[in-house]
């Protein structure tokens, strides 16, 4: 299994390059850029506003033909039915955005104690948080794969509830696990979230063998029954 991480406008190397602030433009690149060059099988894990996306750009590549991924994992975002509540990080002072970030948990405190440096990453954050606060959910049909969620227990904006209401978004099967921890609990449990997965993803490729197997055998007695005249045939031709 390979993992492909996927690096939005405004960090690292893409420093320079204008931040989305808006679910729309952010995920119709990015299903460019998978239609361009993924290959199936694969799967997607979003956390938190990347949950959101993820299962935005997939309803993208629905719409315009894309590669479907076999399996959707969310992580520390309410079902995107759940408007969230706008946080404005952008006009927050940074003892202000001290106070959030710490409330959510899980980031440094040499960052939480750095306001010169909260102060150079609160544009990013704020377009972060634009992109998941001032979504609007369009109604749709449910997405035809699997989706596994996971939940911090503690998460203050991320319910058990919240969470397990992102079994609405599919008509495949769904799994809610419940992890120690808040919105950051994927990283404090990483063993086991990688462990979920890798069963999820060994049960997906089961099914998928099984499934090949079974047209296999179909088209097999298909032939034996229908079509060994005319193999026969085809194969007296050849010679």
């Amino acid at each position: 299994m390979r993992v492909c991480p996927i690096q939005p406008p405004g960090r690292e190397n893409r420093k320079t390059e204008p931040l989305f602030t808006r679910v729309g433009p952010l995920v119709r690149e990015l299903a460019g850029e998978i239609t361009a060059a993924v290959r199936s099988p694969y799967a997607i894990l979003g956390h938190s506003t990347g949950a959101l996306c993820a299962f935005e750009v997939i309803r993208e590549l629905a719409r315009t033909g894309g590669p479907l991924p076999v399996h959707l994992f969310v992580c520390g975002r309410p079902a995107p039915q759940h408007p969230l509540t706008p946080s404005d990080l952008a006009g927050m002072s940074v003892p202000e955005l001290e106070t959030f970030l710490r409330d959510l948990e899980g980031t440094p405190e040499a960052i939480l104690s750095d306001h010169g440096l909260l102060k150079w990453m609160q544009p990013l954050l704020a377009a972060d948080f634009a992109v998941n606060e001032h979504y609007t959910f369009e109604p749709d049909r449910p997405l035809d794969i699997p989706i596994t969620a996971f939940g911090g227990r503690t998460d203050p904006v991320a319910s058990e509830e919240l969470m397990a209401a992102w079994k609405e978004q599919t008509t495949a099967d769904f799994a809610l696990h419940l992890l120690d921890g808040g919105h950051f609990a994927i990283f404090d449990e990483a063993p086991r979230v990688h462990a979920e997965i890798a069963a999820a993803l060994r049960d997906e490729a089961s099914r998928d063998v099984a499934s090949r197997d079974g047209r296999a055998s179909r088209d097999g007695g298909a032939s034996r029954d229908g079509g060994a005249s005319r193999d026969a045939a085809g194969a007296e031709a050849g010679r």
